[in-house]
């Protein structure tokens, strides 16, 4: 939407510019909340946003289609992946124009974490996935501590 958009000057008058940042970010949250919704039945809430990646820019009238995946699940928590695309409604082309890993934890009704349920890794497409998302989960664990010092 225009008011989600950062304004451009062109031949001295302001002009709608690209989608701001953080309405992508709002709309990436929303959507890996969701997924992990889905997987889990359960209240979930949002731990951390890593690797976010803008690729290409998102421009006023585009359409923004995000895909979101589990890709790992632990004890309590999973990795959500979402992969942000762009078509351009005149010539239908779909453009990456970025990607997220997303950790949520799922909630019992008073606000405890519970188990989340496994994950059924079904294609090469899923393992590999999963394991990407145990080193990402390992680094994240390392960083973690690391700034815990």
């Amino acid at each position: 939407m225009p008011s989600h958009s950062n304004p451009a000057w062109s031949e001295g008058r302001v002009e709608l510019g690209n989608v701001n940042g953080g309405a992508i970010l709002n709309l990436i949250d929303n959507v890996a909340g969701l997924c992990a919704l889905r997987h889990c039945r359960s209240r979930v809430v949002t731990v951390s946003i890593d690797r976010m990646s803008f690729l290409n820019p998102v421009h006023v009238g585009e359409l923004l289609v995000l895909k979101a995946k589990v890709n790992h699940v632990g004890k309590t928590s999973m990795e959500v992946g979402v992969r942000v695309e762009t078509e351009n409604l005149r010539t239908g082309k779909h453009l990456q124009t970025g990607s997220a890993y997303l950790t949520f934890v799922a909630l019992d009704q008073d606000g405890k974490p519970i188990p989340a349920p496994p994950l059924i890794l079904e294609t090469e497409a899923d393992h590999r996935r999963n394991e990407e998302a145990i080193q990402r989960r390992e680094s994240r664990r390392a960083e973690r501590e690391k700034l815990q010092q």
